[in-house]
This record gives C-alpha cells, structure tokens and sequence, in this order.
C-alpha cells in the first residue's frame, strides 16, 4: 500500500460545519465520509473489504474503524475545537516519523483524517510493573520527539494549537476560573465555593510560579496533554518498546515538562497506588529527563518539572471545560466536575494532583 498523503482543503480553518453527534451519527453523513474514504483507500493502493463500524462517537469527535486489505485503518473526524490536530499530524510525521500514526489521507476543511491501525494501546495489552517498565521505556522517546518539535512551536500556534507557554498562563488561569465559576454558581456546594474563593486568591503567586517557569532554558514545544497509557501504542515490551503516540486532539503549545502531569500521575494512582516520590514514579521522571540534561543540572530540572506539572493544571482544567461545552450540558456529573477537581488542585502539597 502506498503511504503518500493526500492532504485537502485551503488552510487550517477546520470543520466546515459538519460535526456534532446528530450529523455523525447520520446516514446521510456516513454515506459522505464513507465515499470520501473509498476514494482515498483507492489512492493509496488499497481498498475496504468489508463494512464500516462506527466504535467511537463523542461531542468532540467520532472514529470510523475500516477494514482494508492491507489492514483496519480509522477514519476519525474532530469537531473545530481539535481540527488542528488533522494538519499537526502531517508535521509530526515529517518530523518524528515512526513516532505517529503515519497518516494516509486529510481533509483539513472537514477536520478529517484516515490514520492506520497501530495495534493495541499500551494499557491494552500490559498491566502493573510490566506496564511501568513501558512507560520508562517510552517516555525518553516522547521527550525527544519534544525537542525535535520545539523549534516548529510557532508553526503549531499558527494552526491551532493553544498556546499554554508559560508568558500566556496567567491569562488562562483568569479563563480557567471563569469557566468553572458558572459550575459553581449552578451545581457547586457551599465548600467548592469557599475553595474556589482560595484558588482564586493564587492569582499573583500563580503569575510568579509562571515568571519563573518562562525564564528556563528549555524551550516551549508540544504538550500532548492526555498522554496516558491508552494514548501510547507501539511493538515491544521493555526498554524494546518502540513508542508512537496517537490522539494529539487535546494538546497545546507548552513548557514541555506539562506533559508529565498525565502519565506520572496515573502511575502514581492508576497502576502503583503510591506517593509521587515512590522511587518508581522517580525512575519515571528520570527517564523522561535523561533528555534534557545538556540543558541544567538534574536539580534543576526536577524542580521545573514540578512546576510546569503544577502550572500545567490550568491547561488541563481547560481541556475538561472544552469536553463541557462541547456536550452541550453539565448533566453528566464526572464530565462537569472535571475542570473544577482540577483547578482545586492547584494549592495541593502534590504536583501530580488533579491530573
């Protein structure tokens, strides 16, 4: 099968208005998408060889899984909040090749992409110290795909992708408080009231931790944002694994180290149920350290993890009030919380809080 992209569409402006779970879950829509994807199965040497599921359908995006003769690939469409991540993929390839799904058509005006089946996720198919061993093994890869991004982080800004470097995060950290003060005001109890009250009180030592974030020497690049284990897929076990990361619809522009928060954070809770400085969630860090220590001391470092991981939160918080907006209501009560937990974390003695 040929792997050539055929990328459509004039710019990067995204859907062009066909998006939503009552159009997706449409015949007429399906009928569309799956015209558009036979001809470009065509393009690419291949053809579908059988019928098309629709496994995945959410407010903010849905997945069509294909079968093909050269395999299953997916047809995933994105709602305009994270039709960016249609074109990012296009630079992430050419940059990082073997590190992403290699894309085998797009329609950015559509926010459409045709992406490979990379096998099952990591969290799929390992458990326990098998999967942090993993994690130790995929997290170096990552942060070198980071500094092999960084350079291109204003190219990533002018597509779409929201900028969280740490001179914009004061701002954001107004946006986040606005954003869940509505919650609050409609469903909150008497106590988030009072601790929103107190994060709301951070503002200038928030402004400072951002200060001094934005004076390290390690430059701003692509944050993925939700890189936990079902988001990492790849052959190999161990220091084998050979890491690729897939589903960059929630990332932004950002201290690199924000990126930490999701995957330490889960290891901490959803695989070791321990404490951030159990030495394995140290080995972690470390790991994905191990590739920035041209730029300071491994003291130094730590200590910018944590607090790109801390400031990071209100990028996170945004993320979730995005997946609020993008349902239409706050009925389902973990979704509407979410951005709330996380902004409350932000004075929690942990920086792995609130992930």
């Amino acid at each position: 099968m040929r792997t050539e992209v055929r990328t459509e569409g004039a710019g990067l402006g995204g859907p062009d208005g066909e998006h939503g779970v009552e159009v997706w879950s449409s015949a007429g829509w399906r009928e569309r998408a799956v015209a558009w994807l036979d001809e470009r199965l065509t393009e690419a040497g291949t053809a579908r060889t059988g019928e098309v599921e629709q496994p995945h359908l959410r407010p903010w995006a849905t997945a069509l899984r294909v079968p093909t003769r050269h395999g299953p690939v997916w047809l995933k469409a994105a709602a305009p909040g994270t039709a960016f991540e249609v074109g990012l993929y296009g630079i992430l390839h050419r940059v990082a090749p073997g590190r992403v799904p290699a894309p085998l058509a797009a329609d950015v005006a559509r926010g459409w992409i045709v992406l490979p089946d990379g096998g099952p996720a990591l969290a799929e198919r390992l458990g326990g110290a098998d999967l942090v061993d993993a994690l130790e093994a995929a997290l170096p890869q990552y942060g070198q795909l980071q500094r092999d991004l960084a350079p291109l982080a204003c190219d990533l800004l002018a597509m779409g992708v929201a900028d969280m470097r740490p001179a914009a995060l004061p701002g954001r950290f107004a946006e986040a408080l606005d954003a869940v003060a509505g919650f609050v005001e409609r469903r909150g109890s008497t106590a988030d009231r009072a601790a929103l009250r107190r994060v709301a009180g951070l503002g200038a030592t928030y402004a400072a931790w951002c200060e001094r974030l934005a004076a390290s020497p390690v430059p701003a690049s692509l944050d993925h944002n939700d890189l936990h284990p079902w988001n990492i897929l790849g052959p190999g076990m161990g220091a084998s694994l050979q890491a690729v990361f897939y589903d960059w619809g929630d990332s932004v522009v950002a201290h690199p180290f924000a990126s930490m928060l999701v995957p330490l954070g889960f290891a901490r809770s959803g695989i070791l149920r321990t404490g951030p400085d159990d030495p394995r969630i140290l080995r972690l860090r470390d790991a994905y350290l191990e590739g920035f220590g041209d730029l300071a001391p491994h003291a130094a470092l730590v200590e910018e993890l944590e607090l790109a991981c801390r400031v990071g939160k209100v990028a996170r918080a945004l993320t979730w009030q995005r997946a609020v907006v993008a349902m239409g209501s706050d009925d389902d009560e973990g979704f509407a919380r979410a951005p709330l937990e996380t902004l409350l974390s932000l004075p929690s003695d942990s920086y792995l809080g609130g992930a």
